[in-house]
């Protein structure tokens, strides 16, 4: 998926994989060591988020059910939790993007699907 700051003009990702299934959920970003530039995980439905047990800190942007900006968490360590009540989704992406890409509370986001990324192991 890639998604986009309709407001800012701005891309927030290129390769945000979907969490839209119970064991996607469940599972989130546990396990892995980071996340790079233009990666993340959108995690549909959502309202809550922990970062029990994960080995790096990360941008959470909670969204409605009309793609628009709820709540922000910048840099959110291990072993946090967050909540939006006003949310049905929420974004999980690298710390600084949500800096880098001037997202605020009330922006418009358009999340549309783009061709998978190719890998060295495919």
């Amino acid at each position: 998926m890639q998604v986009v700051n309709l407001t800012r003009g701005s891309v927030i990702g290129n390769y945000i994989e979907v969490a839209d299934s119970s064991k996607k959920r469940r599972k989130g970003l546990l396990g892995r060591q980071g996340l790079l530039h233009g990666e993340g995980l959108w995690i549909v439905p959502c309202e809550s988020v922990h970062t029990i047990g994960m080995q790096f800190a990360i941008d959470l942007i909670y969204l409605d059910r009309k793609y628009q900006v709820r709540k922000i968490r910048n840099s959110v360590p291990a072993w946090r939790f967050s909540i939006c009540f006003l949310a049905h989704t929420v974004l999980e992406v690298p710390i600084g993007t949500v800096t880098s890409t001037h997202t605020k509370v009330g922006d418009t986001l358009q999340i549309t699907v783009v061709a998978r990324r190719e890998t060295q192991c495919e």
